[in-house]
């Protein structure tokens, strides 16, 4: 089990390698990776992404928690970055790990949609022309729901 909320950028191919090696007796490895998504049309300067320390630290790990109750689950990572950010780099980082891909792929999109909709991390993004807050989409919330 690993949650880390940071702000230095990670390298994913060595968390992906590392993740992947320490599951000798997993089948499945699944990975997903969230990127700073420009803004058509208008120009994305930079996401600002703020939270609490220790409060976000500790929802995450509950919400990992929640995921080990539900599938059968080997390993957990959850990496999610703060601070100002660019387009293109990466933001977060989930990798579950399974004896079976079903639980894999439920579990990590289970956690991506809380990720998206519930952790509490807020989002500004700059533009030459605003700074906006970024609300959760009802589609997201949705996605949650299903859960």
């Amino acid at each position: 089990m690993s949650v880390r909320v940071q702000q230095a950028a990670f390298d994913l191919g060595a968390e992906t390698e590392a993740f992947a090696n320490a599951q000798a007796d997993m089948g499945a490895v699944v990975t997903f990776t969230g990127i700073v998504r420009d803004l058509p049309g208008v120009g994305l300067d930079r996401m600002v992404i703020e939270h609490y320390p220790g409060m976000t630290e500790k929802a995450l790990e509950k919400i990992e928690q929640d995921a080990r109750d539900r599938w059968s689950l080997g390993d957990v990572l959850i990496i999610h970055r703060y601070g100002a950010l660019a387009p293109n780099e990466r933001i977060m980082m989930v990798a579950t790990a399974s004896k079976h891909r079903k639980d894999a792929f439920e579990s990590a999109e289970f956690l991506m949609d809380y990720l998206k909709s519930r952790a509490p991390f807020w989002k500004k993004e700059f533009t030459g022309a605003s700074a906006d807050w970024v609300a959760a989409k009802d589609e997201d919330e949705a996605a949650l729901t299903r859960w």
